[in-house]
């Protein structure tokens, strides 16, 4: 897929980089919709404990920034996975609030493994996808198989060095604006390629 139609699709998934700095982008791409004017809904990941984050993580709200805490404490030395699946519910039931408010974009910090089951933040997914709003967020290359049988035809993977580009925010952000649905907003942009 050429970078042009990159912004074809409804939703975008970020894909060739560290997690944190996916997640990083996911913040900045945040900031600067809602500078526009933008209503953003989401959730992005956030470092609870910066000294261990592999073990403290939490999804932070666009909206009001509160934090959902997705990790438990399974004491020192644990090995076991320690994702709290309650977090991630209550994370999820806070994106959808903020969707029936009314959003103009929603940022979600990732489809991992929990979405490729139908839990985590799927219902998050699906309340934008029926309302009808872009998304962002971020797959990870080993469940792009599970992503392109949720997503079809309304998702692509784009690496996260071309959604770096100054312009490709923007563009999305001019055709949030001025479109009445996803799927009329989200058309090629060739202005900020320079093909235009």
């Amino acid at each position: 897929m050429s970078i042009a139609e990159i912004a074809t699709c409804q939703i975008v998934a970020l894909q060739g980089a560290a997690s944190a700095i996916i997640q990083g982008l996911l913040r900045d791409f945040a900031a600067q919709l809602t500078d526009t004017g933008l209503r953003v809904a989401g959730v992005v990941e956030s470092a609870a404990d910066s000294d261990h984050p592999c073990k403290s993580m939490a999804l932070r709200s666009l909206e009001d920034g509160r934090l959902f805490s997705i990790s438990q404490d399974l004491g020192p030395g644990s090995q076991a996975c320690n994702l709290d699946p309650e977090g991630l519910v209550l994370a999820c039931a806070a994106v959808q609030d903020q969707i029936a408010r009314g959003a103009d974009i929603v940022i979600l910090s990732k489809f991992g493994k929990q979405e490729a089951l139908g839990r985590g933040l799927s219902d998050a997914f699906g309340a934008a996808i029926a309302a009808g709003l872009p998304i962002i967020t971020s797959v990870s290359p080993a469940l792009t198989k599970e992503w392109r049988n949720f997503a079809g035809e309304l998702g692509e993977c784009v690496q996260a060095d071309v959604a770096q580009h100054p312009g490709w925010i923007n563009a999305w952000s001019r055709h949030v604006v001025t479109a009445p649905r996803a799927r009329d907003m989200i058309k090629p942009v060739n202005d900020w390629i320079g093909t235009g």
